[in-house]
């Protein structure tokens, strides 16, 4: 089954995915952060037993690049990679389900769902039917005034964070990202790097979402979110089309410069990659590049030249140096 982001949906606009995550914790179980491992592998292993079709992995057991490799392509945070020396932790994988499941996180569950592009709609329709399937079997700590109680009191109520990852480097080169990061404050919205809390943005991507969930429905936070992005996708289309129309020629020469480094670069630091597959991504927006000879989307390549992928694809352990002359390699069979 397809992943979502190798769907060509997520190269059509700024928005590269939509994604649903909710946070839910059991009844009978202290919170992640003071619970003992022995609680802690009783409640994995009730939760597993609940989630019948889903795949069981434990990060803990996995070798260093699988598991960054599972932060890279977006099924762990980065929060999660290292707990498992402290306490019991998990993912519950189900591909055709189109979601998946940590446990051991800031809370006992984090269900989580995406989809390529703007489709919202669609990932809290895969979240919430994986939600029914286990709050029909098992008890949610749950309060009538208060709703789904978290770890986190901003996650208290719905549970739920929507989120956008984004791709706005027109916001990025004309410095006007920190106004808008500050005004999307004001509303509620928090942005952050690709892999969400704490992250940094590599090739000017950035994950968009709600800051609170206390005293507001699911609908409301979708929509607020939607509204919100439509309003920053808006922006970024209008800098571009300014850009082009105004000096088409250094935009076109940017975007042809990246494509002719990937094409031929013998060792690549990710930043510059990522920098370059930025320009990439431009061109095919802007229907500059208006035939891909590439068989894959451009996220999908970005996710592919980090450290964990990389590590992967090659089969062992790779040092900087190495990783460099590797990622250039990849690249290079993708452009050339």
């Amino acid at each position: 089954m397809a992943k979502w982001y190798e769907s060509p949906i997520a190269n059509k606009s700024p928005v590269i995915s939509s994604r649903i995550r909710l946070a839910r914790n059991l009844e009978g179980y202290p919170f992640s952060s003071r619970i003992e491992r022995t609680a802690a592998s009783k409640m994995i292993a009730e939760v597993r037993a609940a989630a019948t079709g889903f795949d069981f992995i434990d990060p803990a057991k996995e070798d260093r690049a699988t598991r960054l490799s599972l932060v890279e392509n977006h099924d762990i945070s980065p929060e999660i990679f290292s707990l498992g020396a402290e306490r019991p932790i998990a993912l519950l994988k189900n591909e055709s389900a189109g979601a998946n499941i940590m446990l051991g996180e800031e809370d006992h569950i984090r269900i989580q769902a995406i989809t390529a592009g703007d489709d919202l709609a669609a990932a809290y329709k895969k979240a919430g039917e994986v939600d029914d399937v286990l709050e029909s079997a098992l008890n949610y700590a749950y309060h009538m005034q208060f709703g789904y109680l978290t770890s986190c009191p901003t996650n208290t109520g719905t549970g739920l964070r929507a989120s956008y990852m984004v791709h706005i480097p027109m916001l990025e080169r004309t410095g006007n990202l920190p106004r808008l990061v500050s005004g999307l404050a004001k509303l509620g919205m928090t942005v952050r790097g690709i892999y969400g809390e704490n992250s940094k943005p590599f090739g000017s991507i950035y994950q968009v979402s709600n800051q609170v969930t206390l005293g507001k429905s699911e609908e409301e936070i979708i929509n607020a979110l939607k509204n919100t992005c439509g309003q920053l996708v808006e922006n970024e289309l209008d800098l571009l089309k300014k850009a082009f129309t105004s000096n088409p020629i250094e935009m076109e020469d940017v975007i042809f410069r990246a494509l002719g480094l990937l094409t031929h670069a013998r060792k690549l630091p990710l930043s510059e990659a990522m920098e370059n597959l930025s320009a990439i991504r431009v061109g095919v927006i802007s229907g500059v590049l208006k035939e891909t000879k590439w068989d894959a989307t451009i996220y999908s390549i970005m996710m592919n030249i980090e450290p964990g992928n990389l590590q992967k694809r090659s089969g062992r352990a790779l040092s900087e140096s190495e990783m460099q002359l590797e990622r250039a390699s990849y690249l290079r069979e993708m452009f050339g």
